[in-house]
């Protein structure tokens, strides 16, 4: 198996003749940050949401209209999508439990939870003289994100195929009743959220002891809302916790091997 990622929570992943595409987004705030390109998007057999947000499933009609499905969402991302006038006969409702084939790849879903932004996060940017100067934008974006609520639905995907597992997470959250696989040959942590990234980081590392961490969503996707994260402690952390593992911080649109 192998993966690339595509900037904020973005991700292709392949394996045999099959590609998965998860949380397609075009980055349509940040003009600065490339667009994920659709040509190479269109050799996916399916999409993955992991839960529908703005910077996640805002940007899925430009995917299905150009011929990439079916869309594999939560019943609520369906509505929504209906809600936006969006065609929903391309997607399909998943929720936890499921275990299913796309192809060669060998897809389980499992509840997963939003990250609760910490006090600290959440004045840097009330606080920031960047919200203030921008504060149309920021004020358009709040009301586009009204737009994408979510209830339970945010799931978290295993991938597999070949005897390689891909653990993908598309928020940093655990649900409390949730028995996760540990040991998964590559896990795809969402960077963002929180103050101190790495210190949150600290218990998904202890649970699901992978052999491998991918960082994703670590860029600067709906300025003013969002900052570039700081990765530095990143790599010492993974480390700390897990001495023999593999830890990537990727760059986009470069494949890794799983």
């Amino acid at each position: 198996m192998r993966i690339k990622w595509y900037g904020t929570a973005s991700l292709l992943i392949e394996g045999g003749d099959t590609r998965i595409l998860i949380d397609p987004y075009l980055k349509g705030f940040n003009p600065k940050l490339p667009q994920l390109p659709i040509e190479e998007a269109k050799t996916a057999s399916a999409i993955f949401i992991t839960h529908p947000h703005l910077d996640h499933f805002s940007d899925i009609a430009t995917f299905t209209e150009a011929g990439i499905y079916p869309v594999y969402v939560s019943q609520n991302g369906i509505e929504h999508a209906a809600k936006h006038g969006v065609l929903t006969d391309a997607m399909l409702a998943i929720e936890p439990n499921m275990s299913f084939y796309v192809g060669d790849i060998h897809v389980r879903i499992f509840q997963s939870r939003h990250c609760v932004f910490d006090a600290a996060t959440i004045c840097s940017v009330l606080f920031s003289p960047r919200t203030y100067a921008h504060a149309k934008t920021a004020v358009r974006l709040l009301k586009q994100m009204r737009g994408y609520q979510i209830d339970d639905d945010i799931y978290a995907f295993e991938f597999s195929h070949g005897g390689k597992k891909i653990m993908v997470l598309g928020s940093a959250g655990m649900d409390e009743n949730t028995e996760y696989p540990d040991g998964a040959d590559l896990f795809v942590f969402p960077y963002q959220g929180r103050s101190k990234m790495h210190r949150h980081m600290e218990s998904f590392l202890e649970e699901f002891q992978p052999k491998a961490v991918m960082i994703d969503h670590f860029d600067d996707a709906f300025p003013p809302l969002t900052r570039s994260v700081k990765i530095k402690y990143f790599v010492p952390t993974v480390k700390k916790h897990l001495p023999e593992a593999r830890a990537i911080v990727p760059v986009e649109g470069e494949w890794y091997d799983v």
